[in-house]
Order: C-alpha cells, then sequence, then structure tokens
C-alpha cells in the first residue's frame, strides 16, 4: 500500500468516526402495526437501531420491512413467566433493557438517539421516564402519539 493510499484511508477513517451516528429507539404493540410500518418505509435506508413489537402471542409475529441495519425484535406476551402479563410490560422492559446498553455511557449515543413510542400509553410513560430520568435522553428526542398528552413532542 501506498503513502497516499494510507493517508487517504486514514483520512477517510478519521472522517467516519467523527459523524455522529443517530440510532432510532421504535416501539409498538399489536395496536400500532400500520402506524410503524409506515414509519419504517419512510425511513432512510441507512437508518441504525432497534424496534420492539408487542403482540398477544407468537401467532401474531409477522412480517415487518425495516432498514437493514434495524433490529425487529418481536416480544409475545404468552411467553412471559409461562403465561400472559400485562399489555406493555414485555415492551417496557425491552425498551429500558436496551437503553440501559446503548445509552450506558452518557456520550454522544445519547445526543444521537431519535426515539418514536408506538406502543399503549401505560408503556410509553414507563419508556418516557426510564429514558429521561434514568438515561438522560432529552424529551424533544421522544416522540409519542399526541393523544397520550405525555411531554414530548
Amino acid at each position: 500500500m501506498s503513502t497516499l493510499e494510507t493517508f487517504v484511508g486514514t483520512r477517510a477513517a478519521r472522517r467516519a468516526s467523527q459523524r455522529r451516528q443517530v440510532q432510532h429507539l421504535i416501539t409498538a404493540d399489536e395496536r400500532s402495526l400500520v402506524e410503524v410500518e409506515v414509519l419504517l418505509a419512510a425511513l432512510p435506508l441507512c437508518t441504525a437501531g432497534r424496534v420492539f413489537i408487542e403482540v398477544p402471542s407468537a401467532e401474531d409475529i409477522g412480517t415487518v420491512v425495516a432498514p437493514p441495519r434495524m433490529t425487529v425484535t418481536w416480544l409475545p406476551r404468552a411467553r412471559r413467566g409461562g403465561g400472559r402479563r400485562a399489555m406493555g410490560e414485555a415492551l417496557t422492559r425491552a425498551a429500558a433493557a436496551w437503553a440501559d446498553e446503548m445509552l450506558c455511557d452518557g456520550s454522544d449515543a445519547v445526543a444521537g438517539t431519535e426515539v418514536t413510542l408506538l406502543g399503549g400509553y401505560l408503556s410509553t410513560a414507563d419508556i418516557i421516564e426510564h429514558l429521561t430520568e434514568s438515561c438522560g435522553v432529552d424529551p424533544i428526542a421522544i416522540h409519542a402519539p399526541e393523544r397520550y398528552g405525555l411531554p414530548v413532542r
């Protein structure tokens, strides 16, 4: 490898490391599947992040098309603890665990996170509380349905 190739490669790597990658956290349940599909279809192909969708049972798991750098995780309530759990419980736990892992150091990861919460009211409220109080996410980066009347945009 020539000196010029090394220099160009190093510059490109440095620029890439300086770009802040926005990551997305998206939550939904069986009542908001159409909304999450529309949202995912509107995202650029380079979008990275995680989608959690809570459904009543494994039979309710479907196919959702997401950008290649996004992971979709289905959370069937019937599988939790050998029986049915409260609606939104699995969604809240999954989103909080993801946030604790991905936003743990308080660095640019928190500032570069966009959150869209389409699940039920209780899980949405609990996730907002965890993200803002425990993880330091700015409420302006959190999107939730207006009908919930929660302090986000």
